[in-house]
């Protein structure tokens, strides 16, 4: 898919990926995808036979995103859950014995793009105790392995969800993120500062210029690695005549 398919049509297939989550537990784990969701542009979420309710502690954790909470769909089986889709993918953390084809979730998220222009996509995780059952995974196309620690591959359910949500918003951000737009300073603004700055230096008895060793050539290349603006170098010339005045002051 091109960046301008991306551009025109990217948002609306990002709303016909289906988050499924089967026999989710814990309520605090809705509100935590409902908002791994929401941030990313995601809002289809389906429930596989919840054994918690979406109470007060899941919409507490949802914080703005108790709207896709309470859009959400409940149905007995995952068959339910994929009736309609093009595609389905299955998150876990082991590969098993099966003949599945595997992908990382920046593998993955332009295919899933690609195809939610034909109809919703699905990707599932199973339950925090328990995972998805080699039965579950037999009803999925693909399988969906999150790289982790090979110490410590435990990822709690909002936090996947999240993983995969941004790996499919980045794909409708290829763009560089527009950034405001400042005045560069010129050569001659940067000399001017080094030139009072050094004076200052000496007058202070900071620089000795019979003895300058590399202080000069390293604040050059401060300043150079900063990339000054006019307004940081009127901000410079103001501290550099500050602390003149007060030196002189003392004396």
């Amino acid at each position: 898919m091109t960046n301008a398919e991306l551009e025109t049509g990217g948002l609306d297939r990002l709303a016909r990926v289906r988050i499924v989550l089967i026999e989710t537990r814990h309520p605090g784990n809705l509100g935590a995808v409902a908002r791994a969701m929401k941030t990313m542009g995601l809002c289809d979420l389906v429930l596989v036979n919840p054994h918690c309710a979406i109470d007060g502690e899941a919409k507490a954790r949802a914080s703005g995103a108790v709207d896709v909470l309470e859009r959400a769909r409940t149905v007995l089986t995952l068959a339910e859950a994929l009736a309609d889709t093009v595609l389905s993918v299955a998150c876990t953390a082991r590969r098993r014995d099966l003949p599945h084809p595997a992908y990382t979730p920046r593998q993955a998220a332009p295919e899933l793009l690609a195809l939610a222009a034909q109809g919703p996509v699905a990707v599932v995780f199973g339950s925090e105790t328990f995972g998805l059952s080699n039965e579950e995974l037999t009803l999925c196309r693909w399988l969906l392995n999150i790289p982790t620690s090979p110490d410590y591959a435990s990822l709690n359910l909002g936090a996947a969800v999240q993983v995969l949500a941004y790996e499919l918003r980045t794909r409708l951000a290829d763009a560089p993120i527009d950034l405001p737009i400042f005045a560069a300073a010129t050569h001659a603004e940067i000399e001017g500062v080094m030139t009072a700055l050094m004076a200052l230096l000496t007058e202070r008895g900071f620089y000795n210029p019979e003895n300058p060793k590399r202080l000069l050539p390293r604040l050059r290349r401060f300043f150079a690695r900063t990339g000054m603006e006019k307004d940081e170098v009127a901000i410079w010339r103001g501290i550099v005549a500050s602390l003149g005045q007060s030196s002189r002051g003392k004396d």
